[in-house]
């Protein structure tokens, strides 16, 4: 058995569309914000408000004021993404935008 053949020959020669990126992106930002939910969800419930009156809680805050900062805009970059492809793909659903003139059951 030779183990330089490839695996499946397509996926190098598959050139990636606008038409199926957008999906894709679109499921990753989902998950990130399902993810950064469940995160607060155990952070905020699960330990109460004992870790907010730790020092060491708010010296982390304090010392990663930047990475907070890129964090906040990268979830509202995905939020953002994440609404408005929603929002396309219900008006591609439902017909909105169509180019064809005939009606659509």
């Amino acid at each position: 058995m030779n183990i330089l053949r490839p695996l499946s020959p397509h996926l190098p020669i598959y050139k990636a569309q606008l038409t199926s990126t957008f999906p894709i992106s679109h499921r990753i930002s989902g998950a990130f914000l399902a993810t950064l939910v469940f995160f607060f969800y155990l952070l905020c419930l699960k330990m109460g408000l004992i870790c907010f009156t730790y020092s060491n809680f708010y010296g982390f805050f304090f010392y990663s004021a930047k990475l907070i900062l890129i964090s906040v805009e990268i979830t509202a970059l995905a939020l953002s993404y994440h609404l408005y492809n929603g929002v396309r793909h219900l008006f591609h659903d439902f017909s909105f935008v169509t180019t064809s003139k005939k009606n659509i059951l």
